[in-house]
């Protein structure tokens, strides 16, 4: 009976052990797998903020759509310019631009990501296809109409299926520091292509 107790209370120990060992490494585990994830949205969020942009320098306003960012994306060229002086200028203080040629906005951008694939620029990494909450708009600043976008995703999405507890305890200290529950880039208040995480 003596050595009956005493297996049960080694096997107490061990699963105490093993419980106080998870509960020490379930944090630590979550910020691992969050920060992989958190990478991989930010490096997506950065792709889309260099097609706005170039975007915007071509149309005078950002893509309000995915469909028609993608479709900029692999079919968008962008003048190679080259800047002459002005011959007809003697203080030589002025000069020409003259494009001399196009190059693909896919091969400028990300022509040294390997399988980059624009039509997958909407999705949020490791969310089982959810896609990025994008919007542009026109903000007035100074009398001057000046052009703004926001894409976004929540924590809740792009952190699906780790443990819902420590997301919402996330939510709830960037919220009360009044901070978006997410990732974003943009604003659709002020005029910035700032990303949350910088």
């Amino acid at each position: 009976m003596k050595r009956v107790i005493q297996i049960l209370l080694a096997l107490v120990i061990v699963a105490l052990a093993y419980l106080v060992y998870d509960s020490i490494m379930k944090p630590v585990r979550f910020e691992q797998e969050k920060n992989f994830r958190t990478d991989l949205v930010v490096e997506r969020l950065r792709d889309i903020r260099s097609a706005q942009i170039v975007y915007k320098a071509q149309n005078q306003a950002f893509a309000g759509d995915f469909d028609t960012l993608v479709e900029f994306i692999k079919n968008g060229e962008i003048p190679v310019v080259k800047m002459i002086p002005d011959p007809t200028d003697t203080t030589f203080s002025r000069s020409i631009l003259d494009t001399i040629g196009y190059v693909p906005v896919i091969d400028s951008l990300y022509k040294k990501r390997l399988n980059f694939k624009a039509e997958n620029i909407r999705f949020v990494p490791k969310s089982d296809g959810a896609q990025f909450e994008m919007q542009a708009d026109f903000i007035e600043r100074s009398n001057v109409k000046v052009p703004v976008f926001e894409v976004k995703v929540p924590n809740l999405v792009f952190l699906k299926g780790l443990d819902e507890q420590m997301i919402l305890n996330l939510n709830d200290k960037q919220e009360t520091n009044n901070l978006y529950p997410g990732l974003k880039v943009g604003s659709l208040i002020e005029a910035s292509t700032d990303g949350n995480w910088e």
